[in-house]
This record gives C-alpha cells, structure tokens and sequence, in this order.
C-alpha cells in the first residue's frame, strides 16, 4: 500500500472513531468497512469494525471480523477478549471460552503463536 493511500485510510479510519464517539455507529461501521476494503490487512480497521458491529447487534458479522483481526495479529490480547465477548453475545460458550482462554495465555506474558524467529 503506498504512503498516501494508508494516510487515506488513517483518515478515515480517524472519522469513524470520531463517528463512533458521537452514537453514530452506522456511519462508523461504513467508514470502517471502507478501511478494511482499502486494506485488508488493517488490524485496528477489523478490530474496530468487530466492535461497532458488535453495538449494532450485528454479531454473526462482528466474529467474522474478530476472527479475521486475530488471525492478523494472533498474540494481541485485546483481539481475543473482543473475539470472546462477540461469541458470548452470540451464545457461544465453547468457542467464548476458547477466546478468553487465548487471551489470558497472553495476559500472563505467553504467546498464542509463536514468532517465526522464536
């Protein structure tokens, strides 16, 4: 992605922040959907969509995004504890549990995945 390209997605990605601080969660969701489509390998984009979804009762749609920031960034603890509060939303304990457990594996300093030099 060139440098101005990822400008125009940090801008937008900084309105639908301000969107989403002032209630407005549809135009947020837009503008955040608009960040991944620019670049798909937007952690903060997915992970912030997951979340505005998840306000909109969109869970089916928010796991999606969740699983795609963790597969992104596996080792990020606040990826995995959204990722298990969208799935206790959606009553689904297992894969809730599953999540939480991911994520205090890193509370506790370990790592989900392995880096490729360690």
């Amino acid at each position: 992605m060139s440098e101005s390209s990822h400008d125009d997605t940090e801008a937008l990605f900084d309105e639908a922040n301000g969107c989403l601080a002032m209630g407005e969660l549809d135009e947020a969701v837009a503008l955040y959907r608009r960040c991944v489509e620019r670049d798909p390998e937007f952690f903060d984009g997915w992970h912030a969509l997951g979340m505005a979804l998840m306000k909109t009762d969109s869970i089916k749609e928010a796991i999606g995004c969740g699983l795609k920031a963790v597969d992104l960034r596996p080792n990020d603890l606040l990826a995995w504890t959204a990722l298990s509060q969208m799935y206790v939303r959606d009553g689904n304990i297992p894969e809730a549990e599953a999540a939480k457990g991911n994520a205090r594996i890193l509370s506790l300093g370990g790592k989900v995945v392995r880096d490729a030099d360690g």
